[in-house]
């Protein structure tokens, strides 16, 4: 099921790299939410998103955001790797396969022509604001490209 803006974004329930819970619930009437999904810990395109985002966290910070980034990889993998690049978002682990697909954010057919990926997130970001509501949805076919960091701060300017 592909989400788009307007719709009710799903509640989930993840571990954090740190073994802390987080719930999309949590942020509710009190931050807007960015939720990048990610193929796979240790990629390069990965690393160059996220840690993108590390430093440019006060953008969103001063535009009321909580960042959480998800992928399918164990906790103990994003720990090292959250540990390695300092993150300073919550990392959070969909190992079940449960969050990404219903963003429709999942790779769940084998498609050789796409890096061969099956069974991981798809590239993917989402703004939600305080009331639950997607206002950006993107979702990358292409895992070799990178969200439009652009748009995601114009709609959380006009949040």
């Amino acid at each position: 099921m592909q989400l788009k803006v307007g719709d009710k974004a799903p509640n989930f329930s993840l571990k954090s790299a740190a073994n802390d819970t987080y719930t999309l619930e949590d942020f509710k009437g009190k931050k807007n939410v960015v939720i990048l999904f990610f193929p796979a810990v240790g990629s390069s395109v990965c690393e160059k998103e996220l840690c993108s985002t590390r430093d440019g966290m006060k953008d969103y910070e001063n535009l009321d955001a909580q960042v959480l980034a998800i992928s399918v990889d164990g906790p103990f993998a994003q720990k090292l790797w959250s540990d390695k690049h300092q993150f300073n978002f919550p990392v959070l682990s969909d190992f079940n396969k449960e969050t990404s697909p219903t963003y429709g954010a999942f790779y769940d057919v084998w498609l050789p022509d796409k890096f061969g990926l099956k069974g991981v997130a798809k590239r993917a970001a989402f703004v939600i604001d305080k009331n639950g509501i997607i206002k950006y949805a993107e979702v990358l076919e292409n895992a070799g490209n990178e969200p439009n960091y652009s748009a995601i701060q114009e709609t959380l300017k006009s949040l």
